[in-house]
């Protein structure tokens, strides 16, 4: 007991030994997932607006631009230096170029605030067409749910059959390039694993000693194996998918006896959780009571202290 005291007071004096330094690792640990997760939709965001929804927005203010423009050139103004002119009954406004646009468009670009009014007729239209179609409050919604229905399309076309012959023709392709292959393989384990459905249904988490006795691994049950296994074994056996850390896309499938496996008391999600942490991330109810009183535990003897504990397996 004075040993266990002894041991207890070193490590009071252990942690105590850089107070400010394990506040500030303790405060670290507790800012730093939101943190990070903050910093990454954000990143994801950045990169979305940069490399797709601002390439997709100049191009559409392109297209607007090139079917609505109305820019002349040959017209007189209505009097000597006078800045408009008329044809066909249209006002129009001469920019600094030379060229006229309609006087409604023009007006409405050197309105907005903050900004000098453009050179060229082609630098107007651009303005108006952004002004008029292209706020952040229209156009974002729009190409969200433009998005939307492409990625619906494309699922829809690469259900059929057709569609997966192109698919698989495309992965061909990628997989004849040296360098795109590896970055694209990897990518796509990790895509497959996020986003599709899984066809395997796991019923439960279990330990078996794999790959030799006195080593646990994690398994998925999937089923209860082969008839002809199970006649052999005389007892029931069950099917278990081993995933491998750090990426669970992948293991081994094994057969063991259902009276060699002990049934875990965690969620599919909390299983991968910890196989994709390597181990770091241990669900809440499996966590040891480490830091728990000595005076809230109940004395033992000698010979409890020593005993070894019972594993609870499914015999």
């Amino acid at each position: 007991m004075d040993a266990k005291h002894d041991k207890t007071s070193s490590d009071k004096k252990k942690r105590s030994k850089h107070p400010f330094r394990t506040a500030v690792i303790r405060g670290l640990g507790v800012v730093a997932p939101p943190l990070f997760t903050i910093l990454i939709f954000v990143w994801v965001i950045s990169m979305t607006h940069r490399y797709v929804l601002k390439p997709v927005t100049v191009g559409v203010r392109e297209s607007l631009v090139w079917m609505t423009a109305d820019i002349r050139e040959d017209l007189a103004p209505i009097t000597p230096g006078a800045e408009t002119a008329k044809r066909n009954g249209r006002t129009y406004h001469r920019v600094k170029n030379g060229t006229y646009v309609p006087l409604a468009v023009y007006d409405k670009v050197s309105g907005s605030p903050g900004e000098p009014p453009p050179d060229t007729a082609r630098a107007v239209y651009r303005r108006y067409v952004t002004l008029t179609w292209l706020q952040p409050y229209y156009s974002v919604p729009f190409f969200l749910a433009v998005f939307v229905l492409l990625l619906y399309l494309l699922g829809k076309f690469m259900a059929a059959g057709i569609g997966r012959v192109f698919w698989n023709l495309f992965e061909r392709g990628i997989h004849r390039l040296p360098l795109i292959r590896n970055v694209y393989s990897s990518v796509k384990q990790v895509s497959d694993f996020l986003f599709t459905e899984r066809e395997i249904e796991y019923t439960r988490v279990v330990a078996v000693e794999y790959p030799r006795k006195g080593i646990w691994s994690l398994g998925m049950v999937t089923g209860e194996s082969l008839l002809d296994i199970r006649s052999a074994a005389n007892e029931s056996v069950l099917s278990v998918l081993i995933p491998t850390s750090p990426m669970p896309v992948t293991g081994y499938t094994i057969t063991v006896l259902k009276s060699e496996t002990v049934d875990l008391n965690i969620t599919i999600d909390q299983a991968f959780q910890f196989i994709v942490s390597c181990g770091v991330v241990v669900p809440p109810q499996q966590l040891q009571n480490v830091l728990r009183p000595d005076a809230d535990r109940e004395p033992q003897s000698a010979g409890e202290k020593d005993a070894p504990r019972p594993a609870v397996s499914n015999k």
